[in-house]
Order: C-alpha cells, then structure tokens, then sequence
C-alpha cells in the first residue's frame, strides 16, 4: 500500500488538479466527485493506493472465460 500527500492546486471545470507534496513538480488530475466534500484550494489530502489482488484475479478469469466461449463459439 502507497500512502502520499497531495495539495489541491486548483479546480478547472469539473478536474481538481492536485500537486504531489514536497516538491509539487508532479501533477495529477482526477474528477472533482472523488474529492472528500468540502475540499477546497489550498487543502492537503492523503491519497493511499492499494493493489487489488483479489478483484484483479477475478477480472483476469471473467475474461479467460469470455475467450474460451468466444473460442468455442468459433469451432462452432
């Protein structure tokens, strides 16, 4: 799990622009609706990115099996 902070620069529209602390070189943009209520400029959030190991081998299996069907859909 990646825990980092952010400043939230400004709001274009509906895309906050936020600015990975310390150096705040590194933009990134993401929609407005997945910011916390109530966030404005000027506030620093904590963002934490987690790998999702089970929902990714669940995806990776619904698709193997939609291309075995579509494989014997073909031999058909």
């Amino acid at each position: 799990m990646e825990n980092f902070k952010v400043t939230l620069d400004r709001i274009e529209d509906d895309i906050a622009v936020l600015l990975v602390r310390d150096e705040e070189k590194i933009k990134i943009n993401i929609p407005v609706f997945l910011l916390p209520l109530e966030s404005k400029e000027g506030d620093i959030l904590d963002i934490t990115i987690a790998r999702n190991v089970q929902e990714t081998e669940d995806a990776k299996e619904r698709v193997s099996n939609l291309l075995e069907k579509l494989k014997n859909k073909n031999r058909d």
